[in-house]
This record gives structure tokens, C-alpha cells and sequence, in this order.
């Protein structure tokens, strides 16, 4: 067995209201509110930053390499797409996801009552138990733009074991 060596990566994402209806996706679950998020995706700002958590541990370029916002494929696609594919390019590079952690900030809508749901999902995209998703949901305390609820933002951490001898692409 290759020897593998631990690393970790940071993501974040931040994405405003939209101005037209559309659903609010966190985490791959639709969360019933009267706004979604503005975005070229589904605007899902808590699967943006686990996969860019995901990709920075690895080394690799971020979700608009991948992803670029101009390109009409990606217009609306599901996040956890997003998420799926920086797990099979770490698979690709024989690498595994160990664990994610993150944390939404949002004034509204209420997020605590649909964590269990989205730690399922991600966990299902991430190819890991739930148990092994931390999803925190906290205010920003009324300051600031997201204190002003013109949108949410969301920050994660993700740990994943490559191959220690592995050739950057």
C-alpha cells in the first residue's frame, strides 16, 4: 500500500439573494424560503465551499476552473455535482475524503432543522458516513451585508488522504 499523507483545505463562498424567484438549495436540500440565492448554478454556497475545500487539499485549481461561470453546460446544474467532481478528482489521484467541516451564516431562513438532511446528502456525495459532516448554521449577528440579509456565506474545512509520492497534474 502507498504511504498517504493527511492534508486539509479551506473553502468559502458567499452568494446575495436573487432578485427573481428561485429555490434556496444549502447543503443539496431545498430549504423552504421566500428567496434563493443569486448564481450561474443552483447557488448552493455551502456545496461551493466544501468542494473548494476539497479541491484546495488537493492542490488543484478551484470549482471556476471546472465550473466557469460563463459556460452555458454549468448554467443551473445541481451543486452537489460540483461536490461529486472534486471527489472523483481526488479519487482519480487515488486519494479519499476523511472528513468535512463547515459552517453557514445566514440571518434567514432558519437552517438548524434541515442539517440532519443536508449532512445525508453531502455525506452521500462525499462517499462518506454522515457522522464524518459537521455543518454548523450561526448569524453574523445582524452586521454587516450578511447581518442586512442580502445573502449567506458559507466557510468548511476538508481532510483527505493522497498518496504521499503523488505527481501534481
Amino acid at each position: 500500500m502507498k504511504n498517504m499523507i493527511a492534508l486539509t483545505g479551506i473553502g468559502y463562498d458567499i452568494h446575495r439573494f436573487a432578485e427573481v424567484p428561485r429555490p434556496l438549495m444549502l447543503g443539496g436540500v431545498h430549504i423552504p424560503s421566500s428567496r434563493g440565492l443569486d448564481g450561474h448554478s443552483d447557488a448552493d454556497v455551502l456545496c461551493h465551499a466544501i468542494a473548494d475545500a476539497l479541491l484546495g487539499a488537493a492542490g488543484l485549481p478551484d470549482i471556476g476552473y471546472w465550473f466557469p461561470p460563463g459556460d452555458p453546460s454549468c448554467k443551473d446544474i445541481p451543486s452537489l455535482d460540483i461536490v461529486a467532481k472534486a471527489v472523483s478528482l481526488i479519487r482519480e489521484r487515488g486519494g479519499r475524503i476523511v472528513n468535512v467541516d463547515s459552517s453557514l451564516i445566514a440571518e434567514s431562513p432558519r437552517i438548524s432543522p434541515y442539517l440532519e438532511q443536508m449532512k445525508g446528502a453531502l455525506g452521500a456525495a462525499l462517499g462518506i458516513s454522515p457522522v464524518r459532516v459537521g455543518i454548523k448554521a450561526t448569524t453574523n449577528e445582524q452586521l454587516g451585508a450578511l447581518g442586512r440579509r442580502e445573502g449567506i456565506a458559507a466557510f468548511a474545512v476538508a481532510a483527505i488522504l493522497m498518496p504521499e509520492d503523488l505527481a501534481m497534474p
